[in-house]
């Protein structure tokens, strides 16, 4: 398996029937392939959709239906789109159960950094910051580090997000729940061990006595 199918498997896991679930650009998205069996959700897009499917087969995509990054998707019976007046309404109004997003870097205190990289252009901040700000749970699918180098750092030298801390993180090595008393270590990846995951984060982490291995969906 590879690490973002680990991720997306172990986000999955996170959602319940019924739930109002965003998902960012990228990684977030592999999530709506990997749900358990028997956990219907309901996926919105920013731009305008709530009943998203995932990525339809190759040749049946309909350029009138794509994600927040312009990426084909399907759609339920039923779904519904609007416009984005009224998708972010959905969004800074608390309607929004979980928002699943990727992240550039998460420091001790689980702010996000994740919708500029200075000197580099960018299209524009999109609804990352109303999305951390708006959801009523903010989950992190992200790879450990980048090029080698961690992002979950003591503080984030990215533009921040937002100020809210979310309230959990998944990477491809382990699952970390950002406290009041700092960034908790909940679970492992298998065939990773607890000092794997310290060795790669750029922050303090606590480390309970047992640390379970992370179950990932079917």
């Amino acid at each position: 398996m590879d690490e973002k199918t680990l991720i997306a498997k172990r986000v999955a896991l996170e959602l319940r029937p019924g739930n109002l679930v965003n998902l960012g650009i990228g990684l977030p998205t592999m999530v709506a392939s990997h749900l358990p069996a028997g956990v219907n959700v309901f996926f919105q897009s920013e731009n305008g959709i709530v009943g998203m499917a995932p990525v339809p087969e190759p040749g049946a995509e309909n350029e009138d239906l794509s994600d927040a990054g312009g990426s084909p998707i399907g759609a339920v019976p039923g779904a519904a789109s609007f416009d984005s007046a009224m998708s972010f309404g959905l969004i800074r109004g608390g309607h929004l159960d979980v928002t699943v997003l990727g992240g550039l870097q998460i420091d001790e205190e689980g702010r996000l950094a994740n919708w500029m990289v200075p000197g580099k252009m960018v299209p524009g901040m999109g609804g990352a910051m109303d999305l951390v700000s708006g959801a009523k749970r903010v989950i992190v699918a992200m790879q450990h580090s980048a090029k080698g180098t961690p992002k979950i750092v003591k503080r984030c030298e990215l533009p921040l997000t937002s100020v809210r801390r979310v309230d959990l993180i998944v990477t491809e090595l382990a699952v970390i729940e950002p406290t009041d008393k700092g960034l908790v270590l909940r679970e492992v990846a298998p065939g990773v061990t607890v000092a794997d995951v310290l060795a790669q984060t750029g922050a303090e982490l606590i480390v309970p006595s047992a640390v379970p291995t992370m179950p990932v969906a079917a």
